[in-house]
């Protein structure tokens, strides 16, 4: 077990003992909070730039729409579908350009509008078409307090702004106001979501933590640079669209990097499979289930006599079944995979996965020599846009 939560099994491969020994004396509270400044989201004692009162005072309203790009809301649309049995309001996500029905004014909607720089094109393109239809909605902004269009933009709209510190990535910032107000008005209780001070001393969690960075850096010096997500778990998707920024724009630097590629299970398995058996061996392999307690039975009745392997089964006994013969065929043809089996699908968990990903990459960025907190490539894009536009 990883924690009470995450049961875990590991890349299979030959330990680098003295690079173990390295990470293991670099892991502790102190030295990461003062090297990562940003791990102090992570923490329980970081302090939000909202206070508590002011959620409360938003209860009232069911609808947010959530206008963001990237980090921005990728980390909210994780929460919100992996938690959505315990979800109490109703989310909107503006997550891209593109044309879509908006509804008309209502009283009881909000706009909350993320964006760390406060220039980003597409939150603004979007907020636009927002404000032209729902002009009556609470704004609320989260941007860098300095003279970006969204900072005066808020100012002259009277709304609250709320700060996203500096030090905080967007692809790293789901545990800071950016994720964790979002899952406040969903109902949801920030607190539990901080697990990094007990992860942290937990040592299953950090040698699991060492040795999976060090097999996976092997993998990359020999060549296998796709990272595949086999996903058996719908309301995981966009928490591994998450993962994909995350490790995708912190690592893919110098020629260098991960490609991660989400593959929903069990359906690519009569679409992809084959090649992931067969094909080229550049990929290493992520399996990812929950446990569902509440799954349908299959009904018995003499329609299905003639395929008794369902008989007295439900949904998720053939969903795990296919997921572990996957795993032993893997296993036989030594195709390099790693699993997580949730236990408790709960803020805890999520918290803890947050911090294991986001601890990976740091890690990883480490190892690889490159810098996992910039991302100068999409600058120039963004660059380049402007120019055309102007």
């Amino acid at each position: 077990m990883l924690t009470k939560n995450i049961k875990f099994e590991n890349f299979s491969g030959k330990k680098n003992i003295k690079l173990e020994k390295t990470f293991k004396k670099s892991l502790n509270y102190a030295e990461l909070l003062k090297n990562y400044p940003l791990l102090n989201s992570l923490t329980k004692q970081y302090k939000y730039s909202y206070q508590k009162k002011e959620i409360k005072s938003l209860k009232k309203y069911s609808n947010i729409n959530l206008v963001g790009m990237g980090g921005s809301t990728l980390g909210a649309e994780a929460i919100y579908d992996f938690l959505k049995h315990k979800v109490k309001k109703k989310f909107f996500f503006f997550n891209n350009l593109q044309s879509r029905k908006i509804n008309k004014n209502n009283k009881k909607n909000i706009n909350l509008v993320v964006s760390k720089s406060g220039n980003t094109l597409e939150t603004i393109s979007n907020l636009n078409l927002l404000l032209q239809k729902q002009n009556k909605n609470k704004n609320i902004f989260i941007c860098e307090k300095k003279n970006n269009f969204l900072f005066l933009l808020a100012k002259k709209l009277k709304a609250e702004i709320f700060e996203h510190k500096n030090y905080i990535g967007g692809r790293y910032s789901v545990l800071s106001e950016v994720g964790m107000l979002p899952a406040e008005l969903m109902g949801l209780n920030e607190k539990k979501f901080k697990r990094f001070n007990y992860l942290i001393k937990n040592k299953i969690f950090i040698k699991s933590l060492i040795n999976n960075v060090l097999l996976i850096y092997n993998f990359i010096k020999k060549g296998k640079r796709n990272s595949i997500i086999l996903n058996y778990d719908e309301k995981s998707e966009n928490l591994f669209k998450w993962y994909q920024q995350l490790t995708a724009e912190s690592l893919g630097k110098k020629s260098n990097g991960i490609l991660p590629v989400i593959s929903t299970m069990p359906k690519d398995n009569h679409s992809l499979l084959q090649l992931y058996l067969d094909g080229p061996k550049n990929n290493f392999y992520t399996f990812f289930n929950v446990k569902d307690k509440n799954s349908p039975n299959f009904y018995n009745s003499k329609l299905f006599d003639k395929y008794p392997i369902i008989k007295n089964k439900n949904l998720y006994k053939v969903l795990n079944s296919q997921k572990k013969a996957t795993e032993n065929v893997f296993r036989r043809s030594r195709i390099p995979f790693r699993s997580f089996e949730i236990v408790n699908r709960n803020e805890e968990t999520l918290g803890e996965l947050f911090c294991f990903f986001i601890l990976e990459t740091i890690l990883l960025g480490k190892l690889l020599k490159v810098n996992p907190f910039d991302q100068p490539s999409v600058e120039l894009i963004k660059d380049e846009t402007k120019k055309i536009l102007i």
